[in-house]
């Protein structure tokens, strides 16, 4: 597990952001894990100037993104569909179908898991994988006791996650209590992640993720297990290990 800390959120930004360009630009079909929620927002932002600049192309890579909430359309400004559209992919060349997101809004969830799974299998894996974390440790939308060997499935959102998510939303009642999201066995299985750690709220969370043992309880802990992660905090989020 490899460490870069830097200043604050837009060096973390900009140093994530330049490692994927890189592996775009030696792979220009790479498979791109992407994440939402206000983290990789920046992040976003300086893809889409670096793709205005002509320093980088999407035009062969895939992309799929970790989770979608469930029983909310994909116009819906809340989703996450709607998100990457504004954020990321309606700013770069990325062919739209070449973009997966999970499917919330259906009746037939279990098998749009199965799809969404055989989709990054058909694909090859996903290359790159961009992660957050959340404050109880979940990966995706992997809630603490997600099983370590689970793949794309629908969970249900903890109280925390959903507290955290509110902010997005009129009010917490209008939060899903469901999402659709890619399992942690699905991540561990990309070739190399870069996890986002931003902010003094996140110090607990790094803390643990370093110091603590492997366990099913804190989520982001069996990326210890991965052979090729590494993690970008500022020095905010990096105050409790770097004393």
């Amino acid at each position: 597990m490899d460490f870069i800390i830097v200043d604050n959120y837009e060096e973390m930004s900009k140093s994530a952001a330049a490692i994927f360009v890189e592996n775009v630009n030696k792979k220009p079909d790479t498979v791109l894990g992407l994440a939402t929620g206000s983290t990789p927002e920046r992040f976003y932002e300086l893809l889409i100037n670096e793709y205005k600049e002509n320093n980088v192309s999407f035009e062969n890579v895939t992309s799929f993104n970790l989770d979608e909430y469930v029983g909310i359309s994909p116009k819906n400004s809340q989703s996450y569909h709607y998100y990457m559209n504004e954020k990321l992919f309606n700013h770069i060349n990325l062919p739209s179908e070449q973009a997966h997101l999970p499917e919330g809004k259906t009746d037939h969830l279990q098998e749009a898991c199965e799809e969404y799974e055989q989709k990054i299998n058909t694909a090859g894996g996903i290359d790159l994988q961009l992660l957050g974390i959340g404050l109880n440790g979940h990966i995706g939308f992997n809630e603490p006791g997600t099983s370590f060997d689970q793949e794309t499935h629908v969970v249900d959102l903890a109280p925390s996650t959903r507290e955290a998510n509110a902010r997005f939303f009129d009010s917490i009642d209008e939060v899903p209590t469901k999402a659709i999201t890619m399992g942690i066995k699905t991540i561990m299985q990309s070739k190399q992640i870069v996890l986002l750690i931003s902010g003094e709220k996140k110090a607990d969370c790094l803390y643990q993720l370093v110091n603590d043992p492997v366990s099913e309880d804190f989520p982001a802990s069996i990326l210890n297990q991965h052979p090729n992660v590494t993690i970008i905090a500022d020095k905010a989020a990096a105050s409790k290990i770097n004393k």
